[in-house]
């Protein structure tokens, strides 16, 4: 019992310290080789390496790396700064900048403390800058994945276990379930906010849902029956930012800081079937061979949210939200819910040990109309990897995506015509199109200039520098850098 208390003590002693083991990594760069001493032991820790063969810039951090792992502890950080600018369309033209930092610091209990199929983590989010949605463009997809509210917040707060046989594991604690649900890898080369966590749900849940940069208290349970069939549940709080529905609100009181936890609306009940085709032996998806023979992976998923949801058109005693005679209270629906499938699809491989690969996805989503902003939504894209010679590992893609407005919201419209006695914007879809391509620089570093479009910006709001008329097309222009540390 003595040996084990000293070696949790020393894992603690660690965690507390790597803030300031990442604060000295740069000095530790001027020096053309690390070395160290393992406890214990009297090897030496192998040289960090040349500056644009390594996975990270600051590379073993001096050894501290591999020291840290030897007791479970990793490291995560990185910084993704952008610029993305409207050149058409919009509320006015004009680009912001606008940037992500995120730590992360992982244990594995085995290594730590002898704890077997433990994992915990915990992240952090800095997210600085404008967002240019909000200041110009009014979009339901808007063209960052990360913009977001100004916060320093804690973002992901969880532990992890595997029960015996590997097959089943359980996460309880803080989570943002865009991590794992609904989640394409083919659209993550994109930066469309709706090529990560699509444009519904973003729309039609509380706070758009516990997802970035929000999180919620949940567990969720994942089991794999086979290698081929996964099996993903959860339930968690349905609104972490607390209070009335408001779609759009990331930070209020005590969740600015990521550490609300809150318990008191309703719950969000999700699940998945996952189903991958043509593994390979090892279970990783690399099918070799031929072109009918590319992996693949398709899911089926729903939700449910218990919560209450305002209604789009009508008030509590069943007159237009429009009218003068309106008491302006949403009538309250009660209960939630959304079916969704998704396909990632390898369609295209001359080598089969080769870079180069053509990769599509689809992902396409439905809910009901009264208490919802949006009823249907669906995304697409090709990516091709290694597109020039020469450029392994370089990827470019064209993605689109679509959201269409209720029946009941467009209704709300015509009624604002009516009793207002002028013209006013029937709501429809909103349609964007990307074209992207991310170069990579080093192992550790990424370029991404990218172009999007955007057709009925928030599917045809109103312009409110324009009274009557509709926000006009929009063009957006972005460069996106991204550092692994």
């Amino acid at each position: 019992m003595h040996l084990y208390a000293r070696r949790v003590a020393s894992v603690a002693g660690l965690a507390a310290l790597t803030l300031a083991v990442l604060a000295a990594a740069a000095p530790a760069r001027a020096q053309s080789a690390s070395t160290a001493t393992a406890p214990g032991g009297t090897a030496s820790l192998p040289a960090d390496s040349g500056l644009w063969a390594r996975s990270n810039l600051f590379d073993g951090i001096g050894g501290a790396r591999t020291v840290l792992g030897q007791y479970g502890i990793s490291l995560g950080l990185t910084e993704t700064s952008e610029v993305l600018g409207n050149v058409t369309g919009g509320v006015h033209q004009g680009a912001d900048y606008d940037g992500l930092t995120e730590l992360s610091l992982g244990l594995d209990t085995q290594l730590a403390f002898g704890w077997k199929g433990g994992t915990f983590n915990v992240s952090l989010l800095q997210i600085h800058g404008r967002n240019l949605d909000s200041d110009n463009l009014e979009a339901l997809q808007g063209p960052s994945g990360i913009s977001a509210d100004r916060a320093t917040r804690l973002w992901e707060l969880w532990y992890q276990q595997a029960l015996p046989g590997g097959r089943i594991d359980v996460k309880l604690g803080q989570q943002s379930i865009d991590q794992e649900f609904m989640v394409s890898a083919t659209s993550a080369l994109f930066m469309n906010t709706a090529m990560g966590w699509p444009a519904l749900p973003a729309a039609d849940l509380y706070a758009g849902g516990p997802t970035y940069p929000l999180s919620s208290l949940g567990i969720r349970l994942r089991a794999r029956p086979t290698d081929a069939l996964t099996v993903l549940a959860g339930v968690f709080d349905d609104n972490p930012p607390g209070g009335a529905f408001d779609a759009d609100s990331q930070l209020r009181g005590a969740e600015r800081t990521g550490t609300l936890f809150n318990l008191d609306t309703g719950a969000l009940f999700i699940a998945e079937l996952q189903f991958a085709t043509n593994l390979s032996s090892s279970g990783n998806g690399q099918s070799g061979g031929t072109q009918s023979g590319l992996p693949g992976t398709y899911k089926l998923g729903f939700w449910y949210d218990t919560g209450a949801f305002p209604d789009q058109r009508f008030d509590t005693q069943g007159v237009s939200l429009a009218s003068p005679a309106s008491n302006g209270v949403p009538a309250t629906h009660h209960g939630n819910a959304s079916v969704y499938g998704l396909a990632d699809q390898m369609l295209w491989r001359p080598d089969p040990q080769g870079a180069r690969a053509v990769s599509g996805f689809l992902r396409a989503m439905g809910a009901p109309g009264a208490r919802n902003l949006l009823v249907f939504s669906a995304d697409a894209g090709l990516t091709m990897t290694a597109p020039l010679p020469g450029r392994d590992n370089d990827s470019a893609g064209i993605g689109i995506g679509f959201a269409r407005i209720s029946g009941a919201a467009s209704a709300l419209d015509r009624d604002m015509a009516a009793f207002g006695g002028m013209p006013y914007p029937v709501r429809g879809a909103e349609t964007f199109i990307e074209a992207t391509y991310v170069f990579q620089a080093a192992p550790w570093w990424t370029l991404q200039p990218d172009v999007q479009y955007i057709f009925m910006p928030g599917g045809g709001i109103p312009n409110p520098e324009a009274p009557g008329k509709r926000i006009g097309n929009e063009t957006i222009l972005g460069l996106r850098t991204a550092v692994t540390f």
